[in-house]
């Protein structure tokens, strides 16, 4: 789902601003993305892939934003230990210690909570971080970057932040933030209290939301004061803030490190940082948003991966891959990725999906791309683990 729809030529060619003191970028690096099976898979999810044609993958895409607001040492990147090496290789600007892989995933709140504990005992608890996932696209720097800075400055009066993305159309596939009055904090002047945040509504209920102009989609991207995450984390999960400090105070010693890894990581709480902390601390008044009104895609599907890739032809289709191997006779809207070096036709079948890779098939349509975790699941009933 993209929001809005492109960007300016001009955002293209954005002077990129200086590095904010005192602020380090988390990006978290994990999931399987099973919506863009066969392409994504666990062992080598979305973010590793270019799914925009630019020569980038999602991954590097994400820390060349970054790295403008805080130079070259001020990303961190938490992975799975089993895409640890994949990540270091795409990122070879980054350098010892900016890769955090985890044993095992424990959902957000572990991972940005242990970059949090890792950054506090590395350079204090007044430093700041935002977390923005690996695998979003963003045309609009110009915007972003201004949304980044205004986030910067609300957190740093305490509060915890999110970027609230101006929704476009009513959609039911992202969750909402609902907004309240302006918080007046100094070098935020869009930012205002969050009253409370909203799952995934139904059609008419979103259409609602829109309608009021105090909703904004909930993107996931939040900025906060190492110390302020940490103090709310141990107030509404003692244990796991507990567990997340012992692993970060041995980060850096080789020789501790593994041990305390191993007795402590099975057992954090599994849970996503909307549950933990935004949603509770929104409720006590604690959160703030910074509208974002910069172009932004999760990449969610197939349907959403067409919109960011140029259309092809008269009839609209899109490619993922070498053009020549595709073939399209009536086939207006239609995806294809001839990812196996085959040559695909497709015929007479709008919007269709053609995923071909060198083990698996994908045909479906755009209309369905949201239920392709389906065949996902399907085949993982099936025991055929080669195909996930």
């Amino acid at each position: 789902m993209s929001s809005p729809a492109a960007a300016s030529p001009a955002s293209s060619a954005s002077s990129a601003p200086r590095p904010i003191d005192g602020f380090h970028a988390v990006v978290p690096a994990g999931g399987a993305g099973t919506r863009l099976w066969p392409l994504s898979r666990q062992g080598s999810p979305k973010f590793l892939h270019d799914l925009t044609g630019t020569g980038r993958t999602l991954l590097q895409g994400t820390v060349d934003r970054l790295l403008p607001l805080t130079g070259r040492d001020g990303v961190l990147v938490v992975t799975g230990v089993r895409h640890a090496q994949a990540v270091t290789a795409q990122l070879p600007e980054l350098g010892a210690g900016q890769v955090v892989a985890e044993p095992s995933p424990r959902d957000s709140m572990a991972a940005i909570g242990l970059a949090a504990a890792i950054l506090a005992e590395r350079h204090g608890p007044d430093v700041v971080l935002g977390s923005f996932a690996a695998d979003h696209v963003i045309d609009d720097l110009d915007g972003f970057w201004s949304a980044v800075t205004e986030g910067v400055a609300a957190a740093r009066a305490g509060y915890v932040v999110t970027i609230g993305i101006t929704a476009t159309e009513p959609s039911t596939a992202f969750g909402y933030i609902r907004a309240a009055g302006p918080l007046g904090a100094e070098g935020a002047p869009s930012a205002r209290h969050v009253a409370g945040f909203t799952e995934k509504p139904d059609a008419e209920t979103a259409a609602g939301y829109l309608a009021t102009g105090d909703y904004w989609w909930n993107a996931g991207m939040f900025l906060v004061q190492a110390g302020v995450l940490l103090d709310h984390l141990a107030r509404q999960l003692p244990p796991l803030a507990a567990g997340l400090r012992a692993i970060a105070a041995a980060w850096d010693d080789a020789g501790r490190r593994d041990a305390v890894l191993a007795e402590t990581w099975p057992g954090l709480t599994k849970i996503a940082i909307d549950h933990a902390i935004a949603e509770p601390v929104a409720a006590a008044g604690g959160v703030a948003v910074v509208p974002g009104s910069f172009t932004w895609d999760d990449v969610g599907d197939f349907d959403s991966l067409a919109a960011l890739l140029p259309a092809v032809g008269v009839e609209g289709g899109r490619t993922l891959g070498e053009e020549a191997l595709v073939q399209r006779l009536d086939a207006a809207g239609s995806v294809v990725v001839p990812g196996a070096g085959r040559a695909v036709t497709v015929l007479g079948v709008r919007d269709a999906v053609v995923v071909d890779t060198p083990d698996a098939l994908l045909v479906t349509t755009r209309a369905h791309a949201q239920a392709v975790k389906q065949a996902v699941d399907g085949w993982r009933e099936r025991g055929r683990d080669d195909l996930l």
